[in-house]
């Protein structure tokens, strides 16, 4: 059995992996708004938009993925010359750790999937696409650059969504060069005529996929397992991770075929909110797992929290390698622990608790030294809301405001400290002088801070008050004061 602090270390090494993917980019667009009333010319909602969010979707996603967990990705496509076209270049760009190879055809139109969301509701999705094959010398183009690719990758992963850029021809191509220079081939397949990814090592088909590909029934664990076999043993490929959405995955390798080495992985989600992606997570955490890790149940068991904790977001969402450190924290280590969050995971969790209408509260300060002054603020603000979130200023952040002898306590001590505390649900460490920002991001219902202070010289008052939002100003416990208290340590 896999230790949770064993995944641990996997998630920290993969910033060595190094893989190459290819596949069909296409751009995401989610255009958020609200919906008040039905038009009066026809049955249908009136969208008021409030913002407009593009990112990379399709293979674009599983790129996303592999970065956002530390990997190193070669990622190699084609794309119109349009405008859609030319805002994937620059997205694609501006990620760490990816290195695009962005291959133009002219008459190509640059894939769009547009949603339309009111609310965390999605009300309409439009869709604008080529699904024309690559012409010849463009194939035999991206064929080549994944062939000097090969040279610096571990691993090629193959993200299939029919739109063209890999054509029967050129998925087998890109095989046989990555067994000529002894590197695993990962398919994400679509589609039910799996002859074309013939002698890959690992594919990862959902139960839709698995029957369409098989003509076999998918509805329990051995008929999984059969169909699994089939499709290893009709195209010599040497595994097939079975994504199998509330009942989680199954892998099933050659030996699994006579009922040895299969592997069932209970699903991790907590709650689901939107299953878009998850399996581009999934194959992009496999993927950056074989580059490092020989136990390929191993590697499953990464991909299997990665995708659980994918849809408990909304939208093509994507799983960061803290996020999965926190997961395997909340298995192992302390609930504590894992309330000490970074603003990224912060806000991922804070949108899941506004999903379910829990109003959210915020305070900080420096928290040197915890005595019951601190803890009676604490009470109280959590009294003010259902889910208080501790803004803590980081080490340098004290020494600034403190003076050279301060902190006492570490951040990582104090931090822990707070966490342990019923009151406290989450804490954020910010290295500004002020939380300000970290206030502006997280947009609290309420805001509490000590009743020394007046409404007016509470920071980030005026941003709450701007949305609705209410400033607490709790009750202090007199003779009680971390400076007093060094001083008298001091004595």
């Amino acid at each position: 059995m896999t230790e949770p602090s064993e995944l641990v270390q996997l998630v920290e090494s993969l910033s060595q992996a190094r893989v190459l993917c290819v596949g069909d980019l296409m751009l995401d667009q989610f255009i958020h708004g609200s919906v008040d009333r039905i038009s009066p010319e026809a049955p249908i909602p009136i969208l008021q938009i409030h913002n407009e969010i593009s990112m990379p979707g399709g293979a674009g996603n599983v790129v996303r993925n592999l970065a956002g967990l530390g990997a190193n990705v070669r990622f190699i496509t084609a794309l119109g010359n349009d405008s859609a076209g030319k805002e994937l270049s620059v997205l694609l760009n501006s990620f760490d750790r990816v290195d695009p190879v962005l291959l133009v055809d002219t008459g190509r139109t640059t894939s769009i999937k547009t949603r339309y969301l009111a609310g965390n509701q999605q009300i309409l999705r439009a869709d604008q696409e080529s699904t024309d094959a690559l012409a010849p010398e463009l194939a035999d183009t991206l064929l080549a650059e994944a062939r000097r690719a090969l040279k610096d990758c571990d691993l090629v992963i193959l993200s299939d969504y029919g739109k063209g850029v890999l054509s029967r021809d050129l998925i087998q191509g890109v095989i046989e060069e990555a067994r000529d220079a002894g590197k695993p081939v990962i398919v994400d397949p679509k589609g039910h005529d799996y002859a074309c990814y013939q002698g890959a090592d690992l594919i990862t088909p959902n139960l839709s996929e698995l029957e369409g590909a098989t003509r076999l029934p998918v509805t329990n664990d051995e008929e999984v397992i059969a169909a699994a076999g089939k499709l290893i043993e009709d195209h010599n490929i040497s595994a097939v991770l079975a994504t199998r959405s509330k009942d989680g995955m199954t892998l099933v390798t050659k030996e699994g075929v006579t009922k040895e080495g299969v592997t069932h992985l209970a699903a991790e989600a907590r709650e689901v909110f939107d299953v878009s992606g998850a399996g581009d997570t999934v194959v992009a955490a496999l993927g950056a797992a074989m580059c490092v890790e020989q136990d390929l149940a191993r590697a499953a068991k990464l991909a299997n929290i990665a995708a659980g904790i994918v849809v408990g977001k909304v939208g093509t969402a994507v799983a960061y390698a803290k996020d999965i450190i926190v997961e395997l924290h909340h298995q192992e280590i302390s609930s504590a622990e894992a309330k000490v969050l970074s603003l990224e995971q912060a806000l991922d969790q804070v949108g899941l608790w506004r999903r379910r209408m829990i109003q959210v509260g915020f305070t900080n300060g420096c928290f040197d030294l915890l005595h019951p002054g601190h803890v009676s603020l604490l009470a109280q603000a959590k009294d003010g809301c259902n889910r208080l979130i501790v803004g803590l200023n980081s080490d340098a952040s004290v020494t600034r405001l403190k003076g050279e002898d301060r902190p006492i306590q570490s951040e990582t001590s104090r931090a822990a400290v707070l966490a342990s505390l019923a009151s406290v649900d989450m804490v954020v460490i910010f290295s500004e002088d002020t939380p300000i920002e970290l206030i502006k991001a997280i947009r609290p219902d309420v805001l509490v801070k000590g009743a020394d202070y007046s409404v007016d010289e509470v920071v980030g008052s005026e941003v709450v008050q701007s949305y609705g939002g209410h400033i607490l100003l709790a009750d202090l416990e007199d003779g009680h004061s971390t400076t007093d208290t060094i001083k008298r340590m001091a004595q």
